[in-house]
C-alpha cells in the first residue's frame, strides 16, 4: 500500500507546524480552543464529522470566520475499510455539502477515521479531490484521556518545522487535551514557532 499518500509532515524552511483536532465540532470544547489559538495569533485545523457539524453550525461559523481550515471527517466515523466504495465516497460526499453550505468553502484535506485507509480509500480520497492527512503524534492517544503530561510529552517529541500534530476536541471529557495543549502553545511560542493551517503549510510548501 501506498503509505505516501497521507501526509504527517510537509516540507518546508519555515518554523512552523500545523495542530490539528479530531471528531468536533463540539460545543464546549472548540470555542475554548479558538479561544486559545487567539491568544497566540494561531491558526489550526478541524477534522469535523458531518453528524457533529450538523448538532454545531454555530461552532462550524466560528471556526471558520476565525480563520482556521475545516477539514473533512467523514459524516459518521465509520472504519472505511470496512464499508462498500460507494458508503465511503458518500460519507465524503455528506460532509463536503455541509461544509460548503455552512463556510461557502470547499474542504481541501480529509482524515480517515482512525487513520484506517488502504487503496480503495486512497484512490477515492484523490477521487474527490482531497489531499488525505496524518499525524506523527499519534502514540498521545488523548481520546482515552491518559493524563495531561502524558499528553503533552508525547507530542514534545514531535515538535519540528512542517509536522503534523493531532488532537481531539470531540466526543468524551476533552479536558486532558485542553490542558495539555494549553501548555503545548507556551512552549511552541518560546521557541518561535508559528501555528498554520494544514493547506496553509502544503501552498509554502510548494512555493519553495
Amino acid at each position: 500500500m501506498d503509505n505516501s499518500a497521507i501526509l504527517r509532515q510537509v516540507r518546508t524552511r519555515r518554523k512552523e507546524i500545523a495542530i490539528t483536532f479530531d471528531d468536533g465540532p463540539n460545543a464546549d470544547y472548540t470555542p475554548a480552543i479558538l479561544t486559545m489559538l487567539s491568544e497566540v495569533s494561531g491558526k489550526a485545523t478541524f477534522y469535523m464529522i458531518g453528524e457533529q457539524i450538523e448538532a454545531n453550525p454555530d461552532v462550524v461559523r466560528a471556526v471558520d470566520k476565525e480563520g482556521h481550515e475545516i477539514g473533512n471527517h467523514t459524516y459518521s466515523h465509520p472504519y472505511l475499510t470496512r464499508i462498500s466504495p460507494n458508503e465511503c465516497r458518500q460519507e465524503l460526499k455528506r460532509t463536503d455539502t455541509l461544509i460548503r453550505k455552512l463556510t461557502g468553502k470547499r474542504p481541501l484535506t480529509f482524515r480517515p477515521p482512525y487513520l484506517d485507509y488502504n487503496e480503495e480509500v486512497i484512490a477515492i480520497s484523490k477521487g474527490e479531490g482531497y489531499q488525505m492527512i496524518g499525524a506523527l503524534n499519534t502514540e498521545t492517544r488523548d481520546w482515552e484521556q491518559p493524563g495531561a503530561d502524558y499528553i503533552l510529552d508525547k507530542s514534545l517529541a514531535h515538535i519540528g518545522q512542517g509536522n503534523i500534530l493531532l488532537f481531539h476536541d470531540g466526543y468524551g471529557d476533552r479536558s486532558q487535551t485542553l490542558q495539555a495543549f494549553g501548555r503545548l502553545l507556551g512552549i511552541l511560542d518560546e521557541r518561535g514557532y508559528r501555528l498554520v493551517t494544514v493547506s496553509e503549510m502544503l501552498a509554502s510548501d510548494r512555493s519553495e
